[in-house]
């Protein structure tokens, strides 16, 4: 046989593909390798991808919903990654916790590009045994949330870890999105950034369980103080939670580690208040009822953009809008017609 000079050895290199179940049950084993290529799968729009995430996810739902899901949002500037990364290394070392984050990036409407920078900000989180951060972005999903979140949460459970924290890129609507898939929210707010209450909408602030005043230090310790007796006074004029409790307002700093011991402490509280009414059952059961269905309005979605005609008819109709022969709402019906 000839010599082509073209090496092929590397052939021989290349990872062996594993079956839905073999990564599913390295996963259950607490493998972080195979957990994350998992959630690579969960992500992936590829049809075949998607087939295996299906065949995981089966296999590991079973084995899921035993943490505790908190979603952490702020606004930009607010030292989301630096109170993750604090507050996760308190958590694990303190008290032997598994913790996994689930940290959505801005992705450019443009270029569909991610930045990905959070584990590079987390650089102490990241190295602990019992740690897994995941980055993932945000894509084109509303607000900023990774639409495979939800499933990312199951795996990250059946792999054992036991508080899974969900930061979002920022205050938007992408946060009634994260309430809808976590047990406990957290706000965390600036102090000394202007009027207090006018820099985020009431309506986000009545979904939190708890308001966390950041970098209480370094001279801000007074403005975090006034700011924390506004929002204090703010909170009781809110309606009830569904769940009776009551909307906490704490200080931190991150820097300094203050105030994390606290937050812990009212986060336990919660767990046993959510518990012992039954509202964190309850509350779970109309969530995935409430992903049942989101589910099923994308997968439509999907399917009626995935099919060829609809695209062909999507070119000729765009081309009469910019013409004016038609309506964008006469447009919208005829297509679905």
């Amino acid at each position: 046989m000839t010599d082509t000079g073209i090496n092929t050895s590397f052939k021989r290199n290349k990872r062996p593909q594993e079956s839905p179940k073999e990564i599913a049950d390295k996963l259950l084993a607490g493998d972080r390798s195979a957990l994350s290529r998992a959630i690579t799968f969960v992500e992936s729009n590829k049809k075949t991808h998607q087939k295996v995430a299906s065949e995981i996810l089966k296999l590991c739902l079973p084995h899921s919903g035993k943490s505790l899901r908190i979603g952490i949002t702020g606004v930009p500037g607010v030292g989301k990654s630096t109170f993750i990364e604090a507050f996760g290394c308190k958590v694990v070392k303190n008290f032997n916790k598994k913790v996994a984050v689930l940290a959505v990036d801005p992705s450019s409407q443009k270029s569909k590009g991610s930045i990905l920078g959070d584990k590079t900000r987390m650089d102490e989180l990241v190295t602990l045994d019992n740690v897994f951060v995941r980055p993932s972005p945000a894509g084109s999903t509303l607000g900023g949330v990774a639409q495979k979140t939800r499933e990312a949460v199951f795996l990250c459970e059946a792999a054992g870890y036991e508080i899974i924290l969900i930061e979002t890129v920022g205050v938007g609507q992408s946060e009634t999105a994260v309430k809808s898939m976590v047990d406990y929210f957290l706000l965390l707010m600036l102090a000394g950034a202007g009027d207090e209450l006018q820099g985020i909408k009431r309506g986000i602030m009545e979904m939190a369980d708890t308001i966390v005043i950041t970098k209480a230090d370094g001279g801000n310790e007074n403005n975090a103080i006034k700011a924390k007796v506004s929002y204090q006074n703010a909170v009781h004029l809110f309606p009830p939670h569904e769940s009776n409790w009551i909307t906490r307002v704490l200080s931190s700093s991150s820097l300094e580690g203050r105030g994390l011991d606290r937050i812990w402490e009212e986060i336990e509280k919660y767990q046993d208040h959510i518990v012992s009414n039954g509202f964190m059952n309850e509350n779970r059961e109309k969530q995935s009822l409430n992903w049942f269905h989101e589910s099923v309005k994308s997968e439509l979605i999907g399917k009626f953009y995935d099919r060829p005609e609809v695209m062909q008819k999507i070119v000729e109709l765009e081309k009469a809008i910019k013409e004016n022969r038609i309506s964008s709402f006469a447009a919208a019906r005829e297509l679905l017609n």
